[in-house]
């Protein structure tokens, strides 16, 4: 004898609706913890669970003095939840590149603050599509470089602006802005009264110093190999912070630190030999989910950074730390 079918076997709104309530008690541990995010009282929450539980006719959850628990069917039918309401996401998607008007959201994620100059033009390319589709929900964050990429390849994301030391395999890269990276210390360092001349390969080997907290391109590789690594700080501003104190030598890129050069907070070092060139590159995903989003992006920052001609290096130069 055959089973009966567990929910109609066309699901109705009403399902999805009860699904919905089901999925957002799980991830919020107990109905009680549910109640805020739902708008709802417990004992409507609990009617709703009834309510699916006899639908489904499975028990999907246990709760009384020791918790709330999933049973196993429990734990099945969370997981074809978040498989139903992703494929839902997914049409919806699809659906809305179709159109010449976009929706929902756009998001930009940055794996670091961004210098003066910088924020103008990302502030022209947020201009740019305000004026082509002010209807999207503009979502401009910073996350960590590893998060940046993991985020573009589930499509979470549609543009991460990311330094340019590796390259993940499905994801575009294109340099928008080079600059090099100098070795300095603080005027509160030993060796900022001290001439480059004075300062040995042997002084700097036993010097304690930065390591920028990533696996960073061939040239910056063979600079940090001949330091004291004590330290680790990803950001730059984080990376400044420990320079400042006055404990570490580290290498910062010159925009980062023209207020301290000018200052005399800050000083460089060896800017001939101890430097190498750090590269922000905007990045994407080859095939996203919502390409027409990625593509109003991609034309953007081309448009502001003119990617259309050969990219130049903007001439700074250690001399002249005032010059931006």
């Amino acid at each position: 004898m055959s089973k009966s079918s567990i929910i109609p076997k066309t699901v109705t709104e009403y399902d999805l609706r009860l699904l919905r309530i089901f999925r957002t008690v799980v991830e919020n541990g107990g109905f009680a913890a549910a109640e805020a995010e739902l708008g709802v009282t417990r004992s409507t929450i609990s009617v709703h669970m009834a309510n699916l539980e006899s639908r489904m006719k499975l028990k999907l959850c246990r709760r009384g003095r020791g918790g709330f628990a999933l049973t196993e069917a429990g734990q099945s039918v969370y997981h074809a939840c978040i498989e139903l309401f992703d494929s839902l996401d997914t049409f919806a998607m699809f659906v809305n590149n179709l159109g010449e008007e976009l929706i929902g959201e756009l998001v930009i994620l940055c794996a670091d603050q961004l210098e003066h100059t910088l924020q103008q033009k990302l502030a022209q390319v947020i201009a740019y599509i305000h004026a082509r589709q002010p209807q999207l929900h503009l979502i401009l964050d910073g996350e960590a470089l590893h998060q940046i990429e993991k985020s573009l390849l589930q499509d979470k994301a549609h543009i991460g602006l990311l330094p340019s030391y590796q390259q993940i395999q499905g994801l575009h890269y294109r340099t928008i802005f080079s600059e090099p990276i100098y070795l300095c210390c603080s005027k509160e360092h030993p060796y900022f009264h001290l001439k480059d001349e004075e300062i040995s390969a042997e002084m700097l080997a036993k010097t304690p110093s930065i390591h920028p907290g990533i696996d960073i391109d061939p040239e910056g590789r063979e600079q940090l190999k001949r330091l004291n690594l004590s330290a680790k700080a990803y950001q730059f501003d984080t990376r400044k912070t420990l320079i400042l104190s006055g404990c570490y030598i580290g290498y910062l890129p010159l925009s980062y630190i023209q207020q301290e050069l000018s200052a005399g907070q800050m000083k460089i070092i060896h800017s001939e030999q101890a430097s190498y060139q750090f590269n922000l590159s905007m990045v994407f995903k080859h095939a996203a989910r919502e390409s027409a989003k990625v593509d109003l992006l991609v034309n953007a920052f081309k448009t502001v950074f003119n990617l259309s001609e050969p990219q130049q290096n903007r001439d700074i130069s250690p001399m002249n730390p005032t010059q931006k």
